[in-house]
């Protein structure tokens, strides 16, 4: 792991801020958070990718083309983004292409956020996402270790074998249904058997879908809810708008791929669990991550008839929710105006950056 005291000395020698952020996943939600805040800006884009930061012009102050984003990694890309002040916000993208490895032990640029926590978001990982949840107190779908003792309808999640920003995610009712469906998903090509070993077999819990999303610091030591959304997926939706005997003479596999996001609200009432669930979350994290959440997070939620919270995914990086910056009555309530993820980084590190304490938002 590099150590906190180089990246605070790289940090010491920059005569001002840029926010930066690697091409893909939220990167312009990132950089419209940081032009709002009057930050500078550099995106490093995968040549043939970087049409989004040249049409959106106003977003990026330096655009930074790579032959292929773990190159992001040299020596020549990293000194130049050092040259210009810069402080990277991590998000799915950045650890899919650069690694977890890479994130953590390679990539001597001041990063937003905890680099060490990152990987607990693999299900795979020991002290994942299931065990902070459980730490936490928070309900998580029941967990299958053995196909075999299939008896209810579950969802498996399993890595795609070429898109690694994509889990092939599958839904079954028994053994003999997991098998089938492996075996042609494998002869398909869409995912591997090596995969198969290391995928998560969750109960599928019936109800309403929420991403509740929170941002925490070591600086305010509170907690914010942002907002909530929900995700837009294909081929799921909108499938699911078919008439029933239409879905079931449509021969087709279905899949999860998100390509977009849909504005929700709650009712006032549950509130309170949203929020408790949020403080929770990060105590929890504090005790097995030290220094523990730095910045935003998500906790993926299903709300059941009884109106609990069950939490199936969690993200620990910036999600990819830009429909929030628009649409969220969450952060009005409590800063007077309407604002997304982005945002909130960029005040949070022009906070860090006037009291003299940037060392306790990166890593």
């Amino acid at each position: 792991m590099i150590r906190k005291s180089a990246i605070v000395d790289i940090v010491n020698k920059y005569s001002e801020l840029t926010i930066g952020a690697l091409g893909s996943h939220s990167a312009l939600e990132i950089m419209d958070g940081a032009k709002d805040e009057n930050f500078k800006t550099v995106v490093v884009c995968q040549k043939g990718r970087d049409v989004p930061y040249r049409r959106f012009s106003r977003l990026a102050d330096d655009i930074i083309i790579v032959k292929r984003f773990q190159d992001m990694l040299s020596p020549k890309i990293q000194s130049r983004l050092r040259d210009s002040g810069t402080i990277v916000v991590p998000h799915r993208a950045l650890t899919a292409y650069l690694g977890y490895d890479g994130v953590e032990n390679k990539f001597k640029v001041p990063l937003f956020g905890n680099r060490a926590l990152f990987q607990a978001e693999e299900r795979a990982n020991k002290k994942n996402q299931y065990y902070l949840l459980q730490k936490a107190r928070i309900r998580f779908p029941r967990l299958f270790k053995d196909p075999k003792d299939i008896d209810r309808p579950v969802i498996v999640k399993v890595q795609e074998k070429k898109r690694k920003l994509e889990r092939a995610f599958f839904n079954v009712s028994s053994y003999a249904e997991y098998r089938d469906k492996t075996e042609t998903k494998i002869k398909q090509g869409l995912i591997s058997r090596d995969a198969l070993k290391t995928a998560s077999i969750e109960e599928f819990i019936i109800g309403t879908y929420f991403n509740f999303n929170y941002f925490h610091t070591p600086i305010s030591k509170e907690v914010d809810f942002l907002g909530i959304e929900r995700r837009l997926q294909t081929n799921l939706h909108d499938f699911v708008s078919l008439p029933a005997k239409q879905q079931l003479e449509t021969n087709i596999e279905l899949q999860n791929i998100e390509v977009g996001h849909t504005p929700a609200s709650i009712r006032e009432s549950l509130l309170e669990q949203v929020i408790d669930a949020g403080d929770k979350f990060v105590n929890a994290v504090k005790k097995e991550y030290a220094p523990g959440i730095i910045g935003p997070f998500s906790l993926q939620s299903v709300i059941t008839r009884d109106l609990d919270i069950v939490v199936y995914d969690v993200s620990l990086r910036v999600p990819g929710n830009p429909i929030l910056a628009t649409t969220s009555p969450y952060t009005k309530y409590k800063y007077g105006e309407t604002f997304g993820v982005g945002r909130r980084i960029a005040m949070e590190l022009r906070i860090a950056q006037q009291e003299g304490k940037l060392e306790q938002v990166l890593t």
